[in-house]
This record gives structure tokens, C-alpha cells and sequence, in this order.
């Protein structure tokens, strides 16, 4: 019998598994616009909608370790040892992400916000190379994340172009935002070697949880439309968040980073194509132009991992 290892290290396991997540994590996109819709949030109440993202948040953690005890069949509890992951794994992965996020975005276009939320994967691929030394920076893998950013920018390029006018509390904030996720996956893969990664996913959402609801009672956030769709849709999300990054974090347990992280690419445009249909413009999903962004994505993500894909 193969070895958990031997399988989730197959090429195509973890194409499936990973575009899986950047599916659900895609959906995301046009999900939290309808919830916005269904709490009456307005594009300005940042308060309210980091508050939002906390409840969303304390959800998937709360779902996380029911799943993931249920599979372990015993309750996964944090060590003392594991504390500090979690704590870390939290601040990047939830609170300043997040913050940064939706502070950030309310001061730029949303097509800016959008291509820089891509560089994430660049920067999780540079950082694992060029800082944490988990994995050696190739040629290929450069030209690779390249074509693949290149699919991210002209999936969210609009008719009237992109401007170069860059302030902090707008690019920058996404900027912040960007590179904080691509720590949170560096440090997940790190500690997952000690730790069950699950349950590392699991607790780091709900503490982050916790904070973000407080960062938002703070700037007056408040939800004061409550409805059973928006309470369901709100549910979703916290699935998306559970299921998504705990299967990304097994992945990562057991590949380089480079080789889980540029599906990443595919987030924005599975995001693009999502919000299109589910907003009802779906003529706009299945353009030229999108098709030409997920070719892109694709022949990127092949460069990257083309050499592993052979040695399978």
C-alpha cells in the first residue's frame, strides 16, 4: 500500500487537489459580494466588513476541527508546543491579510486590487527560495510564474486599461495584504513538519477570528441586517476557508512550495470567471480575453512543475 507521502507528492493529485482549492477559494470572490448584498454591508463600512470576515473566519475554524477530528477520530487539541505556530500562522494568514485586505481595497480599483492580490504566489515562490532557502530558485520556475502572472493581469485588464498612480493605504495596504499570504503558506508548510496541519488551519482561523471581530467592533462595525441567506451564505464561506486551506496545507506538508503555490495563479481568474456567471455576466466569463488568461495560467503552472511532472 502506497504511503500518504507517495500519494499526495503525484503530479496530477496535486493538480486535482489544488485547483480544487483555488476553485473554492475562487468562488470566494463573487460569494462575499452577494454576502455583502444579503447584510445590507456597504462598500464603505470597512468596520462591518472586517467584522464579517471574522465571523466568517471563527466559523472555519470551528469547522475545521470538527472535520478534521472526525477524520483523525480523536479530538484535535493544540500542544503547548504548537502555540507559537498557531499565533504566527494567525497573524499572517488572517488578521493582516485580511486588514490590509479590505482596508487597502477600498482605496484602489478593483482591478489593481486583484492583479496585486496575484503576486502572492510570485512572492511565496521568491520568499521560499531566496529567504527560507526550502527550495532552489530555477530558471524555469521564474519564466514559469511569469506566464502565469501574465494570465492573472489580463484576466482582470478591463477596456479602460490599468492607471500607475500608487498610494500606501490603497496599493500598498494590497501589497501588505499579498505578501503577508504568501508568508502564511511558507510558514505553514514549516510547521506542518511538526504539527498536523489541519489542526494548524483549524486554530490559527479561529484566533485570527477572534481578533478580526474585534479589530471590526472597533471601527463600528456592526450587522444590523441578519437573514437566514446571508447566516447560509456566511456558512459557505466559512467552509470555503476550512476545506480549502486545509487541504493546501497537507499539500504543502508534503511538496516545495513552488510546486503547490503556483496554482495560485489560478485563484484570481477561477475568481474573474465565478463572479461573471454567478453575477449573472456570463457572456463576459467565457471571452476571449478570459480564455486567453486561464491558457496562460495553465502553460505557467506547466512550466513550473514540468520537470517534476516527468520524474512521476
Amino acid at each position: 500500500m502506497k504511503s500518504k507521502k507517495q500519494i499526495l507528492t503525484k503530479g496530477w493529485i496535486v493538480a486535482l487537489l489544488a485547483l480544487v482549492c483555488c476553485t473554492l477559494w475562487g468562488s470566494a470572490f463573487p460569494c462575499i459580494k452577494i454576502g455583502y448584498s444579503l447584510f445590507k454591508i456597504s462598500s464603505a463600512d470597512i468596520g462591518t466588513q472586517i467584522l464579517f470576515a471574522g465571523l466568517r473566519f471563527v466559523l472555519a475554524g470551528i469547522l475545521t476541527i470538527i472535520i478534521g477530528s472526525f477524520m483523525q477520530k480523536t479530538v484535535l487539541l493544540p500542544s503547548k508546543a504548537a502555540t507559537g505556530s498557531i499565533l504566527k500562522l494567525c497573524m499572517f494568514q488572517t488578521v493582516i491579510q485580511y486588514f490590509f485586505f479590505y482596508v487597502g481595497l477600498a482605496h484602489t480599483t478593483g482591478v489593481k486590487g486583484a492583479i496585486i492580490t496575484g503576486t502572492n504566489t510570485l512572492i511565496a515562490i521568491l520568499a521560499a527560495s531566496l529567504i527560507f532557502h526550502q527550495e532552489h530558485l530555477t530558471a524555469q520556475k521564474t519564466i514559469g510564474c511569469l506566464i502565469g502572472f501574465a494570465g492573472v493581469i489580463l484576466a482582470n485588464i478591463n477596456g479602460g486599461g490599468i492607471d500607475f498612480d500608487v498610494t500606501l493605504s490603497g496599493e500598498g495596504f494590497m501589497l501588505i495584504s499579498a505578501t503577508s499570504y504568501a508568508l502564511s503558506s511558507i510558514y505553514l508548510k514549516k510547521y506542518s513538519k511538526d504539527f498536523n496541519p489541519v489542526m494548524l488551519s483549524g486554530y490559527q482561523f479561529g484566533v485570527g477570528g477572534v481578533i478580526l471581530i474585534i479589530i471590526g467592533f472597533l471601527m463600528d462595525g456592526k450587522l444590523t441586517q441578519i437573514n437566514i441567506a446571508g447566516i447560509g451564505m456566511l456558512v459557505y464561506l466559512a467552509f470555503v476557508s476550512a476545506a480549502a486551506y486545509s487541504i493546501w496545507g497537507i499539500l504543502l506538508k508534503y511538496n516545495p512550495v513552488s510546486k503547490v503555490t503556483v496554482y495560485g495563479f489560478m485563484n484570481p481568474v477561477i475568481g474573474v470567471l465565478l463572479s461573471a456567471l454567478l453575477l449573472k455576466e456570463g457572456a463576459q466569463a467565457f471571452s476571449l480575453k478570459n480564455m486567453a488568461a486561464l491558457i496562460l495560467v495553465a502553460v505557467g503552472i506547466y512550466v513550473v512543475n514540468s520537470v517534476s511532472l516527468k520524474n512521476k
